[in-house]
């Protein structure tokens, strides 16, 4: 079918995920209603997936140059037009991509493809959301133990969300010393020998 691989910005290659062969259209920007042939003939439509970036992309190449280069959103929407055609919106690049197929077989194909990548694109967001709302709140206070102004441990979080200080945390000292140069950031105790 003519697939071809894709390489990102550090060189990496990645396998398309699925491909078809379409006629590719973009909308007249002018009219917003006529077609433009955006290739001669059919060409290679491809989704990737970027593990680095987390984003999902449909690109198709006609010779040297990229006539789609369209990530994938979870607002997207694939619609059916006629029994072999289908178009979508890309609001990033401002325009509507239309892919003529020869067969409904391969414009279905296409959609449900489309569907799935699109759904995958919204859990890949999510999780990435998720992961960035974790990380920032184990970073916005994490417990410190200072003695005489300098960060001796930092303080683990426990399973059960309560900040503990490990025992290895013990400080060997005289108290008396101790009371003007030790300072606790966070709720936990100190245990001195």
């Amino acid at each position: 079918m003519g697939d071809f691989l894709c390489s990102n910005h550090k060189g990496k290659h990645f396998q398309p995920i699925f491909s078809a062969r379409a006629h590719v259209f973009q909308i007249d920007p002018a009219t917003k209603r006529n077609w433009i042939p955006a290739s001669k003939h059919a060409v290679t439509v491809s989704f990737f997936y970027d593990a680095n970036r987390n984003v999902y992309r449909i690109i198709s190449v006609g010779g040297t140059k990229a006539i789609i280069n369209c990530s994938v959103t979870p607002s997207m929407t694939f619609t059916k037009t006629s029994q072999k055609f289908g178009q979508w919106a890309d609001s990033r690049a401002n325009t509507v991509y239309g892919l003529g197929f020869a067969t409904e077989q391969q414009l279905h194909q296409f959609a449900e493809k489309f569907k799935e990548v699109k759904d995958a694109a919204r859990l890949a967001r999510e999780k990435s959301q998720d992961k960035e709302l974790a990380n920032t709140a184990l970073t916005i206070a994490a417990p410190q133990v200072r003695f005489r102004g300098k960060c001796i441990k930092k303080v683990s979080i426990s399973a059960d969300i309560q900040y503990n200080i490990t025992p290895s945390l013990v400080i060997p000292t005289h108290t008396h010393m101790l009371d003007a140069h030790l300072h606790v950031i966070g709720c936990c105790s100190v245990y001195l020998i």
